[in-house]
């Protein structure tokens, strides 16, 4: 079966029945020429003892998708997803995950994968939109569909599924994804947009997406399989209810303890308490005891902020936590910050290199570089725990690519500052927000550095409690409110505008209402961090580090760019080697410089302008004789350019043979009588002999 819709400027196809038949729920999507296969397979049998939704979610691009075969040394895809895989399957996950029964516990995988990808549309939006088609066709307890799409603006108008061209033009670039009823997942980000520009992207996104829903539906209706049912768990009613009566003075005293570490001790110590006070009557009732002690502290924290508007480390809900900045931390650093914001502190490290440290990037679309980036590190400690330390997981990639989406509006030009920046984030303590504290240790670190930002960025998150008819938004979120709330929504931007968006929920989704609340709260508080943190520093310093590379940029006349390189690479090779810098050689004829030190850069200048100056008529040259012929001498006056010394310019007096004068190897200073049509240049060291030229 095969239904298709128009979507942006062209169509989008779900077929299902052909390929890969024998998953739970497997489609094929279509636009233009993108193609992703997407499928969803549970498991027959459960996993027991869990408390979590074992779902997985993986995204895969294939090089012959676009006709490619991997650059790597094996010469195909590798084992490790790309940073690009690795996101798409994160915001795939995010809104499918809070739409499955949190009650399921079959292992369950959804696998997209794009089988073909032209250069118009990129192909993962399609995965997310395949992702939950092959849920909804399964028996799978998924309660979609769902559907996503990028809302850009190019030239002051809002698009609907942008192509890549409008993409590179566009001012704001947001990814919604969208049940039929609400907003469910906001990502992207943004010039200093206005928050009103902001809601209105996203309403309009949830619009556009409602015939990619009905697709869905219409092929479920005709072809969904029955869902399976969920094991429904029984519970002891009676122990439940027991242990939140007789626990709840001592988990409301543990709750409201302010400090993370002796809040967790003592919500560790009531649950132990009732677990072994309890065992011996309710031998059986482990489980149930573990579920309502987690159920009493979910409770008391959102009945204190529904109820009571007070949270449990005393604030109220539109307050930041006390903020303390502090920048040149590191002596041998490019640029540094700490920033510490609550029980939350990021230190922001900031390296300058040259084009040569750009990130290279194999990716279906080509090869492709950064000239900006930043890597966000969760070390176990900075939650006060113990694991196995490992590559960067999903998480740290996740939380890095939206702070470098917020500094990255800021970042200038690499006209006006040639460089390469890398941003370094080191969580040392977490609770709640770190990627927005990274945010705010970047931006710091940046202008530490010397980097001319456009204005420094700041970020925080939103939090949301609702029950019935109280919605209650909270501003910067513990970690304890992000874990028993309803929603964890970040807000990154400069004093103008927002540069970066995440938003994520636990409910079926969120309204217009709430969300322009969240934006409004989250720009008043945005202003309150930025101005602590330019009470620290205010504006880029003007000089970068001594540690960094120092530049210089000239101009050479293009014709000369040949000289410059040299056979094979050979005079440049050397320039670098001598001089101990870097050089960067453009088709324009600019030129630049890297050099640890400005005595080095200087040493680099010379020996350019050596090689691309021309001759000059009566201008003085030292230089090494290349030949001696028996009419003359040919004198290498600057490097690749010779001239003759007839013989009878070589001496005041006349001579029988060159040799009598010069050899081979002998440096003479000559004085340029002229330059013919043809750049054959005259040269005479007889006039200076007259002249009485000396050295």
């Amino acid at each position: 079966m095969k239904v298709e819709t128009k979507f942006g400027d062209s169509k989008v196809t779900i077929e299902t029945g052909r390929l890969a038949k024998q998953a739970a729920g497997s489609v094929v999507v279509t636009m233009g020429e993108t193609v992703i296969l997407a499928t969803a397979q549970a498991s027959q049998e459960t996993r027991e003892g869990i408390d979590f939704l074992p779902l997985t979610v993986d995204y895969q691009e294939r090089f012959y998708s676009v006709g490619r075969i991997p650059g790597n040394f094996f010469r195909r895809e590798i084992g490790r997803p790309s940073e690009k895989e690795t996101l798409t399957s994160r915001f795939i996950d995010r809104p499918c995950r809070p739409l499955i029964n949190k009650n399921w516990t079959y292992e369950t995988q959804v696998i997209a994968q794009a089988l073909s990808v032209d250069e118009k549309y990129d192909p993962d939006l399609l995965a997310m939109l395949g992702a939950s088609a092959a849920l909804t066709l399964s028996d799978i307890p998924f309660d979609g569909p769902i559907a996503g799409t990028r809302v850009a603006r190019v030239d002051g108008v809002l698009v609907v599924a942008p192509t890549q061209a409008q993409l590179e033009q566009a001012d704001l670039v947001l990814i919604v994804a969208a049940s039929e009823d609400a907003v469910v997942m906001v990502e992207g980000g943004a010039k200093e947009a206005k928050e009103a520009d902001i809601l209105e992207a996203i309403f309009l996104g949830q619009k556009a997406v409602a015939p990619l829903i009905e697709l869905q539906k219409k092929l479920a209706q005709e072809l969904g399989l029955p869902k399976r049912p969920v094991l429904e768990i029984v519970r002891d009613e009676a122990l439940i209810a027991k242990v939140k009566e007789d626990y709840r003075p001592a988990m409301l005293e543990a709750l409201t303890t302010k400090e993370k570490q002796p809040r967790q001790r003592k919500i560790h110590e009531v649950a132990v308490s009732a677990k072994t006070e309890l065992s011996e009557a309710y031998p059986e009732g482990a489980a149930d005891i573990a579920f309502a002690v987690h159920e009493l502290e979910g409770d008391i924290l959102r009945g204190l902020i529904l109820d009571q508007g007070q949270r449990i480390d005393g604030r109220s809900l539109t307050e930041v936590r006390p903020i303390h900045c502090e920048v040149s931390y590191l002596p041998r650093a490019h640029g540094s910050a700490i920033f510490t914001r609550g029980e939350t502190q990021s230190l922001g490290v900031v390296t300058l290199g040259t084009s040569y440290d750009d990130q290279r990037l194999d990716t279906v679309i080509g090869d492709t570089t950064k000239a900006f980036m930043l890597h966000y590190n969760f070390p176990p400690y900075c939650t006060g725990e113990v694991k196995r330390l490992g590559a960067p997981g999903r998480r740290e990639i996740g939380h890095g690519a939206l702070a470098e989406r917020a500094l990255r509006a800021v970042i200038p030009a690499h006209d006006a500052f040639p460089y390469t920046i890398r941003v370094v984030s080191e969580i040392l303590e977490s609770n709640g927000s770190s990627s927005m504290a990274t945010v705010c240790s970047g931006t710091l670190a940046l202008m530490d550095a010397g980097v001319p930002i456009k204005a420094p960025v700041a970020g925080v998150a939103m939090g949301l409690v609702v029950a019935d008819d109280k919605v209650v938004i909270l501003t910067d979120i513990l970690g304890d409110e992000d874990h028993l709330g309803d929603m964890d929504f970040k807000v990154a931007g400069t004093k103008e505008g927002v540069t970066a968006v995440q938003m994520d929920i636990k409910i079926s989704g969120v309204t217009r209402e709430i969300m322009g609340q969240a934006l409004a709260q989250a720009k008043d508080a945005r202003l309150h961090v930025l101005a602590a943190m330019v009470k620290t520093l205010k504006t880029p310093r003007l000089e970068v580090s001594q540690y960094a590379p120092k530049t210089m940029v000239i101009e050479i006349n293009q014709d000369k760019i040949k000289d410059v390189i040299g056979p094979g690479g050979k005079i440049i090779k050397a320039i670098q080697a001598e001089t101990d810098t870097r050089l960067e050689v453009e088709d324009s004829g600019k030129v630049t410089i890297y050099a640890p030190s400005q005595e080095k850069a200087l040493a680099a200048v010379a020996a350019v302008r050596l090689h691309t100056q021309a001759p000059e008529v009566d201008k003085v040259y030292t230089g090494r004789v290349v030949k001696v012929v028996d009419f003359g001498a040919f004198v290498e006056i600057l490097p690749g350019t010779d001239g003759l010394v007839h013989i009878s310019q070589l001496a005041n007096e006349r001579i029988q043979r060159v040799s009598d004068v010069v050899r081979e190897g002998d440096v003479i200073d000559v004085k340029v009588l002229g330059i013919d049509k043809s750049g054959k240049i005259r040269l005479s060291r007889r006039a200076l002999l007259e002249e009485g030229y000396r050295r």
